[in-house]
């Protein structure tokens, strides 16, 4: 009986992934034309390294502190002066004299650090200024312990992880951020992005599955409501995406749409959970289909669903606390200065943070019913069970 059930098991598997084919090729064809009509000219690095101060490397190699006439406000290194010599570029080996970095946010220095200077022209010529240490080393130590860490716990799985996730860098830089650059709308590069990334990244990790298929078509639909719940969100508030000194130069010198920009980087950051809840619903009502033949189509849905609404109401607070985490020091400074909490919650940057938490959530709720359903549908139809195919209700 096993073996007749496995020769019927493999037409009707075979049946389901040429329909998911078919669904599927024509949404990675739609997206690979987009972008190329999106895709930026050549012309973008001028614009973006326009207005810059000279950069240079190097080395502490000497401190020569002296007594402040009068107190730092802001004092981190003291008064005097620091010798720095370059270490790369065509003035290499050039020592260099600078006045000690001080002021809110400035470097502590010591002899021996790797610095980065930066080149001004003032009234008395040209000077420079440690703006910063280096960190390129440190970064590739951590980067390194994250890699082998991934891979000794995932082995194959987090080889395929860390492809996805090298995509998922190339395609934000190479395309999305420069397609903005370009003056392409916002909004619309996220989502073709997150699009590409999602076709990408999760056949790469979880391969060409009929359960990964499913939570790809869940977050496709997802991503679009997202994009859709946003837009409305953030025209009826009237929020602009200008909220500090960072969001005012980039569309004052690059030309951007913040509101655009505002609307893209919700749906990019709505797309890291999204697909999480995605894959993890598609896989559940795979597991219990093939645990629980006899359950059907509703039973599926139901028993699904009621991990999914335990996800989500973990994953909200996720999301809320990691928005309030990148606006901590802005969420202080609003609260410190404005008694109200009214006021608070209303003020622009509060009010974005929530739109970003809010309009994230509710794309996620949307994805638990939609894959849970799809997910159902399609192990009924190809009547996944751990003996061969089964017949759903």
């Amino acid at each position: 009986m096993g073996g007749h059930h496995a020769r019927h098991a493999a037409p009707e598997t075979a049946r389901m992934r040429r329909i998911a084919l078919l669904v599927i090729a024509p949404i990675a064809a739609l997206t690979v034309l987009a972008m190329i009509w999106l895709w930026p000219t050549g012309s973008i690095a001028q614009s973006e390294q326009a207005g810059g101060a000279g950069e240079l490397e190097g080395q502490v190699v000497a401190i020569d502190r002296e007594t402040c006439p009068e107190e730092l406000a802001d004092d981190v290194n003291g008064c005097g002066t620091a010798e720095v010599r370059v270490t790369g570029g065509a003035e290499e080996g050039t020592r260099l004299k600078t006045l000690l970095p001080n002021g809110a946010g400035a470097p502590r220095i010591a002899e021996g650090d790797d610095v980065v200077l930066i080149e001004t022209t003032g009234p008395d010529g040209e000077a420079f200024s440690i703006v910063d240490h280096q960190r390129a080393t440190g970064l590739w130590v951590v980067a390194a312990a994250f890699a082998l860490a991934l891979l000794a716990f995932g082995r194959w799985r987090g080889l395929t992880a860390l492809a996805g996730l090298a995509v998922t860098f190339a395609l934000l830089v190479f395309f999305v951020v420069p397609a903005i650059l370009a003056g392409e709308p916002p909004l619309l590069v996220a989502i073709v992005g997150s699009a590409a990334v999602v076709l990408t990244v999760l056949y790469l990790t979880h391969g060409f599955a009929l359960s990964t298929t499913v939570a790809v078509l869940g977050t496709l639909v997802s991503l679009v409501l997202t994009g859709l719940l946003s837009a409305a969100a953030v025209a009826g508030l009237h929020l602009t995406g200008v909220t500090d000194d960072i969001s005012t130069a980039v569309g004052a010198v690059h030309s951007v749409n913040m509101e655009g920009l505002l609307l893209a980087g919700i749906v990019i950051g709505a797309l890291g959970v999204l697909d999480d809840v995605t894959v993890t619903q598609a896989a559940t009502v795979t597991e219990l289909a093939r645990a629980n033949p006899s359950y059907g189509f509703r039973r599926l849905y139901r028993a699904g669903s009621r991990v999914g609404r335990s996800h989500i109401a973990s994953v909200v607070n996720t999301i809320v606390l990691a928005y309030a985490g990148s606006s901590l020091p802005l969420l202080i400074l609003i609260v410190a200065n404005n008694d109200s909490l009214g006021g608070v919650v209303t003020d622009q940057v509060i009010a974005q943070e929530v739109v970003r938490s809010v309009v994230a959530t509710l794309g996620l709720i949307a994805a638990v019913p939609v894959t849970t359903a799809l997910a159902a549908l399609s192990a009924r139809r190809t009547g996944v069970s751990p003996a061969g195919p089964t017949l759903g209700a």
